[in-house]
């Protein structure tokens, strides 16, 4: 199932939303995801370097692919120890992408590090891109912060309506701890400052989001009557491959790496006022 979590507690309360169990609910029912070669839609394909590449959609319900492939796959368990493991990909596919993947999952006191490498394996040069998909729980005591220089619109295709990412509107500005919104929020940040804080409520466990190598950050969830909420560091936004410079974007050549890294530490107050 992707070498996604499937649960990630302490004590008795959830740290990420809990894996349902059952297989046939699909990786999208884990706790969290990897995403890779790329991550969240792409409108049908890109152009690169004087070809067009198509690309298939990947999930029953969605016209469009999204969030590559990895996810779906079987990955290799390669090392373990009481509080690591390490899982390899050797073999990726999706349209033009070939490609491995290997990712390390690392328990300490505090947190949990998630380290992920992507390799182009093919023969010619491709944009990548790369992410991890948690799921946290959500109530009505649930609160976020986190800066971010602007946003890209969502259209009715959840791809950017905008072609570069615009300011942030009032009720889309996290800088100060709010809760989410009551609707449906599907949107890309641009110039997430690699930090964000999560506040679950005094019976609840608070969690810190970091990263020292994603720049992008989705914010989604359904409504207020949902049960959880995304909040996804990526390398890329939503259609990359066909917005201007392509922000976010590596070109690896044969052999070429991209490496990325996630963390989540539980226990750390905001230092930060409302």
């Amino acid at each position: 199932m992707g070498a996604g979590l499937a649960r990630l507690w302490l004590g008795d309360r959830p740290l990420l939303r809990p894996w349902s169990g059952i297989k046939a609910d699909g990786p999208f029912a884990l706790a969290m995801n990897l995403l890779a070669p790329f991550s969240n839609r792409i409108a049908g394909g890109f152009h690169h370097d004087g070809s067009d590449y198509a690309l298939p959609p990947n999930l029953p319900g969605e016209p469009l692919p999204i969030h590559g492939d990895a996810f779906q796959r079987r990955w290799l368990v390669t090392e373990q120890t009481d509080n690591s493991v390490a899982l390899q990909l050797p073999d990726g596919s999706f349209g033009p992408f070939r490609y491995g993947a290997a990712v390390r999952y690392r328990l300490d006191e505090h947190g949990l590090a998630a380290r992920l490498e992507l390799t182009n394996l093919g023969v010619m040069a491709l944009p990548f891109g790369a992410g991890f998909h948690p799921w946290f729980p959500r109530s009505s005591q649930t609160q976020i912060r986190f800066d971010a220089s602007g946003y890209w619109p969502e259209n009715a295709q959840h791809l950017p309506a905008t072609r570069a990412a615009v300011a942030l509107p009032p009720d889309l500005d996290f800088a100060g701890r709010r809760g989410l919104p009551h609707g449906w929020i599907n949107v890309g940040f641009a110039g997430w400052t690699g930090q964000t804080q999560i506040d679950q409520g005094p019976d609840a466990v608070s969690v810190r989001v970091s990263s020292d190598d994603l720049h992008t950050a989705m914010l989604y969830s359904p409504s207020a009557g949902a049960d959880f909420f995304c909040f996804e560091p990526v390398s890329h936004p939503v259609n990359a491959h066909n917005l201007p410079g392509r922000p976010g974007l590596v070109t690896l050549a044969g052999s070429d790496s991209l490496n990325v890294g996630m963390r989540l530490d539980w226990g750390l107050s905001d230092d930060r006022s409302a």
